[in-house]
């Protein structure tokens, strides 16, 4: 008689993450002519991940809002292990531009992007890890900030994005995200991790958030 023992099959592997991105030309990495930083964290995660970038410069969260309806990109956010949020730097500097109230604004990114994470959620069906990401500065920043806004209006600009990203923390909280702030990625002055319009992350810069993100994990 032959005893047969140890013939079970291996487990499967598990299936590579995927990481969705929603947002504005930060995540997009305009200006950087470099691996965006959700590509970078994708791979940090896996070499085997996928990065499926949605990002696209000038959204601002409304144009978030509208994206995640539409049918296609309801079935890349079916399909995540993780999905990224970050926007609502561009309705933020709209508002500092013309001077405008930002708690009105602030409460619009709050009440957006809190809407945005529900969506994604509701047509993902199961549990998701939603990352909302604040920003260092919804405008320029560093020597270049400094330069074209001067000492007063680059104070009033760190006031803006402190609007910004109190709302997004909110925002985070009120539908069960967690809220990451991509300053701490960032040096006191952050003029080396920027490129030339010291508005967009350089490739140090999205190295430095990518790390931060796969830190957090």
């Amino acid at each position: 008689m032959l005893l047969l023992s140890g013939c079970s099959s291996p487990a499967p592997s598990p299936a590579p993450p995927v990481v969705v991105t929603l947002g504005d030309s930060v995540p997009a990495g305009t200006a950087c002519a470099c691996t965006p930083f959700p590509d970078l964290y994708a791979n940090l995660l896996s070499p085997r991940a996928a990065s499926i970038n949605l990002a696209q410069p000038g959204f601002e969260t409304t144009d978030v809002q509208q994206q995640v309806g539409a049918d296609d990109i309801r079935a890349d956010i079916r399909s995540a292990s993780v999905v990224v949020v970050m926007a609502g730097a561009n309705d933020m500097a709209s508002a500092f531009d013309d001077h405008d109230d930002y708690p009105a604004t602030a409460r619009v990114v709050e009440s957006t992007v809190t809407s945005i994470v529900d969506t994604v959620r509701r047509e993902h069906g199961s549990p998701v890890d939603v990352l909302v990401l604040g920003y260092w500065n919804v405008v320029e920043d560093g020597e270049v900030g400094l330069s074209t806004y001067g000492p007063d209006g680059l104070a009033e600009a760190k006031q803006a994005t402190r609007y910004c990203n109190d709302a997004l923390r909110r925002a985070a909280e009120h539908s069960g995200a967690t809220y990451l702030d991509t300053s701490v990625a960032f040096a006191d002055d952050p003029t080396g991790l920027l490129a030339p319009d010291g508005d967009h992350p350089n490739a140090a810069g999205h190295e430095a958030i990518a790390g931060m993100l796969y830190d957090h994990r």
